[in-house]
């Protein structure tokens, strides 16, 4: 038997959609919390949640996860990632409604699995608003290839995904 052929050449895909982030994102990154077809929260990346009071939110994280690029998934990743969108205008092109205030939103790593979230004041969309939060390994923001939604090519991700 024989080995199959290396490539050869680049395969380009070009797919005019102007969602196709999101079949991206959907395929290649993970949230911390998902909603299933009756609209029910469903931990994901989480494993659970709890408001401290009306401004603090505890995400508590899964152990034993990995990327596909084998990092260990921390609470460090969840931070890093709200930190890069928190520096967009707009992170969600969906819309604003999925947007943690800007700079007032903070997020605390308090161990590697728990994550602790201060808001400028009661959010009610906040458990929602993770829905759409994707997680990528640190190595997609600060790798020597990282794509970074176009930060490498554009300066910026806004907009470019």
């Amino acid at each position: 038997m024989t080995a199959p052929p290396e490539p050869v050449g680049t395969v380009h895909v070009v797919d005019p959609s102007p969602l196709n982030w999101l079949f991206i994102t959907w395929n290649t990154m993970e949230e911390p919390i998902r909603i299933d077809e009756a609209g029910r929260v469903v931990y994901s990346l989480a494993e659970s949640s709890e408001w401290l009071d009306e401004r603090t939110l505890e995400l508590r994280l899964r152990r034993g996860v990995r990327f596909q690029d084998g990092e260990h998934f921390t609470a460090h990743n969840v931070k890093q990632n709200f930190e890069e969108m928190q520096r967009w205008a707009a992170p969600h092109p969906p819309g604003t409604w999925l947007n943690f205030p800007a700079p007032e939103s903070t997020a605390e790593v308090v161990d590697d699995h728990t994550l602790r979230f201060s808001l400028p004041g009661p959010d009610g969309l906040a458990i929602g608003k993770f829905r759409g939060f994707h997680i990528a390994s640190s190595a997609f923001w600060s790798g020597k290839d990282a794509p970074g939604f176009g930060y490498r090519k554009y300066g910026s991700g806004e907009g470019h995904w």
